[in-house]
C-alpha cells in the first residue's frame, strides 16, 4: 500500500516550500545550503525549497564544493541537523574529518534511550536493559536493519518505558558505525579547537548578509532566480572582505591573500517595467 502525504503548495511560487520550525510560523520560504573557510570567505552555496531537510539539501552544496576543493579540505564543521549516516560516510569516504555536535536522541519522554541498547557487533545482535537478545530480522527500503525481540516482551517489568508492540523493534542504519565514529571525534581536542569557531565564521555570515545585505527576504519568484540573487549577494559579501583584508595588508605587509572571484551571469534577469517589486509576494530566506 503506498501511502500518501499532503504537501501545500504555494500558487504564487510552486517552487518554494512550507517552512515550519520551532516557535516560528508557516511560511512559504527558500533554504541557501552555504559553505565558508576559516576567513569567512563563502565558497558556494545552493538554493532550495524551504521544506527540505538540511541533511537531504546537504548533498547538492557538497558535491559543488568537493569538485572545486576536495584534495584541500581536511574538516567539515556542521550544525546538529547535519549528524545523519549517510552524511557522515560521504564525508567521511572523502578522508574528511566530520565535526558535529551531540545530537539529543528523538526518544518519547519517560522510554529508554537508544544508546541504552547495547549493540553487540561480532554477534549482530542489540541487548535491551533487562538482557533480552534482539536478533535480525530484515532490513527497510530506507536502509534501516531491524532488529527484533525473540520472544514476546508481555511479561517484562519495564514494558511500558520500552514498547507498545508485542516486541521491541529496533533500527540501526546501515552506515550507523560511521556515525558512531563522528560522535566518538567530539571528544578530540581538534573538535574542541575547531567546532566553537563555528559561530564566528557560518553563523557570522549568515547574520550579516541577512541584516545588511538583503538575504532575509526575498521577491523572487522561481528556484533559479532565487539561487542567481544568492550569488550575488555572497559575491558581494566575498569582495567586501577582501576590500577590508586588503586595506588590512596595506598596514601590516606580512599578510599575502589571492582569492578568486566568480561572478556568475544571469540571463533570464529581466523584470518589465510595468512590473513592480511591491506587488510580488514576499517569501522569506532561512
Amino acid at each position: 500500500m503506498i501511502e500518501k502525504k499532503n504537501i501545500k503548495e504555494s500558487k504564487t511560487d510552486p517552487e518554494s516550500g512550507l517552512y515550519h520550525k520551532g516557535e516560528r510560523e508557516q511560511m512559504f520560504a527558500y533554504s541557501h545550503q552555504t559553505f565558508c573557510d576559516g576567513n569567512v570567505f563563502v565558497l558556494t552555496t545552493a538554493a532550495v525549497p524551504g521544506n527540505i531537510h538540511d541533511s537531504v539539501s546537504f548533498f547538492e552544496a557538497y558535491n559543488v564544493l568537493s569538485e572545486k576543493y576536495k584534495d584541500k579540505i581536511k574538516n567539515i564543521c556542521l550544525d546538529a541537523g547535519y549528524n545523519s549516516s549517510a552524511i557522515c560516510k560521504t564525508i567521511i569516504d572523502n578522508n574528511q574529518k566530520v565535526i558535529v555536535p551531540y545530537h539529543r536522541p528523538m526518544t518519547k519522554k519517560g522510554y529508554f534511550k537508544k544508546y541504552e541498547y547495547i549493540y553487540d557487533e561480532q554477534e549482530n545482535i542489540y541487548i535491551c536493559p533487562m538482557e533480552c537478545v534482539l536478533k535480525y530480522s530484515t532490513t527497510s527500503k530506507e536502509g534501516y536493519r531491524q532488529y527484533r525481540a525473540c520472544e514476546s516482551c508481555a511479561g517484562c517489568p519495564f514494558k511500558d518505558r520500552c514498547t507498545k508492540s508485542d516486541r521491541k523493534v529496533v533500527a540501526r542504519h546501515i552506515w550507523e558505525n560511521h556515525r558512531e565514529q563522528a560522535n566518538l571525534f567530539r571528544k578530540s581536542e581538534l573538535w574542541r579547537q575547531i567546532y566553537p569557531k563555528r559561530k564566528q565564521t557560518i553563523e557570522r555570515v549568515f547574520a550579516d548578509n541577512k541584516e545588511n545585505h538583503g538575504l532575509r527576504f526575498t521577491r523572487l519568484k522561481g528556484l533559479r532566480k532565487n539561487q542567481h540573487q544568492a550569488l550575488m549577494i555572497f559575491s558581494c559579501h566575498n569582495m567586501k572582505k577582501m576590500a577590508l583584508l586588503d586595506h588590512w595588508r596595506d598596514n601590516n605587509q606580512s599578510l599575502s591573500l589571492f582569492f578568486y572571484l566568480k561572478i556568475p551571469t544571469i540571463p533570464d534577469f529581466k523584470v518589465k517595467r510595468k512590473q513592480t517589486f511591491f506587488k510580488k509576494v514576499c517569501l522569506s530566506t532561512i
